[in-house]
């Protein structure tokens, strides 16, 4: 089968290299790729939004299936175009990826059907959640409705703080549409963790947790990011954890979601806080999350396009969905500078440096034919590595991530250290 991923990230990147795997794949392309995916499949110049020039590349390149990556085509209804042309896709519909587009459509769902989640006021006035806020308990959230590239949630310690976020979202337009309404959400307390499950829109596959760190800097200090690492899975995950999850929230999401009229294909994300009343949802996901996805991938031991497939064409339940027991840490190297301004063009040295079983997925990257790989991004590479433990896991890849260097590289030090880091107390 000729496959078509779309994305430039790390996470297609890890996609592409687990699909690359499989002996059912012909053909590899990566709609717009990097340097990493460049090496193990063909990249096409298309951008991952540029939904008609994607189906008319999936179309020329005789493609049989599409699997999306990122949110914003599929919250811009790739899905649904794709299938109107007749070309198999991979990925929720636009109505679906609702559940990550609008964070008020998912808190209305959750409500809905009783899946466990913060109490929260919806507000399209800035006045009135100005009201509201200025008399709110604390510590509260504010969060952007809309998509805001993982940047439109604020734990806030005191009022001002709370007020300066509803000022950015609903006056100063920082996020623009997304911040036409926002959420006001207790803070929950508790540990923090992502759990991830193939869906064909009524079976689930076993689930999968990890952790990620938005933090940029040690101890969780510094601004949000992206995520800065990850690790799967958690210490603190077991057997009967996986099945109160399964059973309290990502069955009835799958249900709640066929009985609104917009069944969920693809892969549903949870963002929970593991609190002392349970586990309860922070956020849903449309598809396989960054940096969660380069920690995870690495352990499935199914043929991804295998397990792709079933859920495209409805049969998950006769899927083989297994994971290693083996442990995988991914520590991020991002430019100097990230989150805010930062240089693009550096050269990056050292990657044939690493070990064998060391996996770089590409970023931030490109390739220039004088300096080789350079930089072109705020998150450069993801380093991961498989171990019988976290601690093997988590040494394989540190013993590693100082042989790789481009000017002004940066990461952290604790990933998966398990000290507390990375579990934050609260949603940051």
């Amino acid at each position: 089968m000729n496959i078509l991923v779309v994305g430039s990230g790390a996470r297609e990147h890890a996609i592409a290299w687990k699909l690359r795997q499989s002996p059912q794949v012909g053909q590899l392309y990566v709609a717009p790729g990097n340097a990493g995916t460049a090496a193990i499949a063909t990249n096409l110049d298309v951008p991952a939004t540029h939904i008609e020039k994607l189906a008319e590349a999936a179309r020329s390149h005789h493609v049989d299936l599409t699997v999306v990556g990122p949110e914003a085509p599929l919250a811009a209804g790739i899905v649904d175009r794709f299938r109107a042309q007749g070309l198999p896709v991979f990925g929720p519909t636009q109505a679906a990826a609702r559940i990550e587009s609008s964070k008020v459509f998912a808190k209305e769902l959750m409500r809905k059907h009783g899946i466990p989640t913060a109490e929260a006021r919806v507000f399209s006035s800035y006045d009135e959640a100005k009201r509201y806020v200025q008399a709110a308990p604390l510590p509260l959230v504010v969060k952007a409705d809309g998509l805001a590239a993982g940047k439109g949630v604020t734990v806030c310690q005191d009022h001002q703080q709370a007020l300066k976020s509803l000022h950015d979202a609903m006056v100063a337009r920082v996020f623009g549409a997304a911040g036409d309404r926002v959420l006001v959400e207790e803070c929950l307390a508790g540990r923090e963790v992502s759990i991830f499950a193939f869906t064909d829109g009524i079976h689930l596959s076993p689930l999968v947790a990890a952790c990620d760190y938005k933090r940029l800097l040690d101890g969780d200090r510094g601004p949000n990011t992206g995520g800065m690492g990850s690790y799967s899975p958690p210490e603190f995950w077991t057997d009967p954890l996986s099945a109160e999850v399964r059973r309290a929230i990502m069955e009835p999401t799958v249900r709640a979601m066929a009985a609104e009229g917009c069944p969920y294909q693809g892969v549903l994300y949870a963002g929970l806080m593991l609190t002392p009343q349970g586990p309860k949802v922070l956020e849903f996901n449309c598809r396989l999350g960054d940096p969660e996805t380069q920690a995870v991938l690495p352990r499935l031991r199914s043929d991804l396009l295998g397990v792709i497939l079933s859920v495209v064409n409805g049969g998950l339940q006769n899927a083989a969905v297994e994971w290693r027991q083996d442990a995988c840490v991914g520590v991020v190297l991002a430019s100097g500078g990230y989150p805010g301004e930062y240089r693009r063009g550096l050269p990056i040295r050292g990657l044939e440096g690493v070990d064998s079983d060391i996996l770089a997925f590409h970023a931030g990257t490109r390739s220039d034919p004088a300096l080789g790989v350079i930089t072109d991004g705020g998150r450069v590479l993801t380093l991961a590595a498989l171990g019988s433990s976290l601690k093997d896991a988590r040494h394989r890849v540190y013993a590693n991530i100082g042989r790789v260097h481009f000017d002004g590289v940066q990461y952290r030090h604790d990933i998966a250290l398990l000290l507390g880091s990375g579990q934050q107390a609260r949603r940051s």
